[in-house]
């Protein structure tokens, strides 16, 4: 009972007075007091979110004309990359539906949204049809770390091929524009550095990560192939490594890893001898990558990565730094078509989307090992995936 009923029936209007259903006095003024603040509640939900352990921060939403405020459909939208965008698509104001069957992605993720009337979240794998009105496309189902992918090399393969196909039906049954997550990964261990996206690749076919790496070289095919044929509006985005918050503590890998090594004043484990090569984004730029991809002009694929490059040695040694650990650094043997080297070349996304990456590495590990401090403090200990295959572990 609120303060203003405890009020009321203080004031002796409780005695012997007649009530409404729920128990308090069938008073008029004290009816349009209650629904007044009913109002404004629902009036303060519609405008933020709610905070949560997971996201803890507040962020708000703007109301849109009805010309304005597209329905955006985001597969894969309660994991780590997914799960953000749809923090960027909400307060702008559009309509979002998640799609996701939890795999890899997390509800907490997105449990911030949840009372919000412009968001809905469906329990739904991509590799099924589904009917529904939407004006985008987000498509980024899929497990994207190695451990994570491997489980079920499969259902991998299901998720880029029968997944893609079932969202181009759909982006062509509603005539919606669709981006494809696709992935760095494609160019294989490249002969070529840094890949342009004029590079074709050096995939080993039947390797054990091919059922991630053809899965999106045949996403792509299939992108140009609706567009050629039926005029859907696409989009393909190629995505380097990404961090930040958010990400599954369980992925196996190296930012993930690293942190949670070093947090915990653990080995540090570096499969192979370390010298080889990556480019790491912050999940902030991604997103604004994705968009500004989505709502161009062009239609060709384009990289979205970070072009700093970093020997896996170097990474270690300045994830152990900025934790302030005691861990030591070991190595292991290395993994099999891991590739050797990778770093985007984005003059491709700085020509034809104006997207450059603005928040440096130093920037986004502190932000990312912040929120792995509390990962860890709420799980008392976690243990690290290695380079095995592997179904995620809780967080879910």
């Amino acid at each position: 009972m609120s303060d203003l009923d405890k009020q009321t029936l203080d004031n002796g209007h409780g005695n012997g007075q007649k009530r409404d259903s729920f128990g308090l006095p069938d008073d008029p003024e004290a009816k349009r007091i209650r629904l007044e603040r009913f109002v404004a509640d629902q009036q303060l939900l519609a405008s933020q979110s709610i905070p949560t352990p997971h996201t803890p921060h507040i962020i708000n939403t703007v109301r849109l004309p009805d010309a304005l405020r597209k329905k955006i459909l985001v597969t894969g939208g309660a994991g780590f990359v997914g799960s953000h965008l749809v923090d960027r698509l909400m307060a702008e104001g559009h309509e979002v539906v998640v799609l996701d069957n939890f795999f890899t992605g997390r509800k907490a993720n997105v449990e911030h949204w949840l009372h919000h009337p412009n968001f809905s979240l469906v329990r739904h794998d991509v590799t099924l049809p589904i009917l529904l009105e939407v004006d985008q496309i987000y498509h980024l189902a899929c497990p994207a770390s190695p451990p994570h992918y491997q489980y079920n090399p499969v259902k991998t393969i299901k998720t880029s091929t029968m997944g893609t196909i079932n969202m181009l039906g759909l982006a062509k049954r509603v005539k919606a524009r669709i981006l494809l997550a696709s992935t760095s990964e494609i160019y294989g261990d490249p002969t070529v550095h840094p890949q342009p996206e004029s590079y074709w690749g050096n995939v080993n076919t039947i390797g054990i990560r091919a059922c991630y790496d053809e899965g999106k070289r045949v996403a792509e095919t299939m992108m140009y192939a609706y567009k050629s044929q039926n005029n859907v509006e696409i989009r393909v985005a190629r995505i380097f490594n990404t961090f930040g918050p958010r990400m599954h503590p369980n992925d196996g890998r190296v930012v993930s890893n690293f942190i949670i090594q070093s947090l915990q004043n653990k080995d540090i484990t570096i499969y192979g001898d370390g010298t080889y090569t990556r480019s790491f984004q912050y999940v902030d730029d991604l997103v604004n990558g994705l968009i500004k991809l989505m709502n161009g002009n062009y239609d060709m694929p384009v990289n979205i990565g970070n072009p700093d490059e970093y020997t896996i040695n170097d990474f270690a040694t300045k994830i152990r730094d900025k934790c302030g650990s005691k861990s030591k650094i070991v190595y292991l043997p290395k993994v099999a078509d891991d590739p050797t080297q990778r770093k985007a070349d984005i003059t491709t996304a700085k020509r034809e989307i104006d997207w450059e990456p603005k928040v440096t590495v130093d920037e986004g590990l502190e932000k990312t090992i912040e929120y792995f401090k509390g990962e860890v403090e709420a799980a008392g200990e976690i243990i690290p995936t290695g380079p095995d295959a592997v179904k995620p572990k809780g967080g879910k």
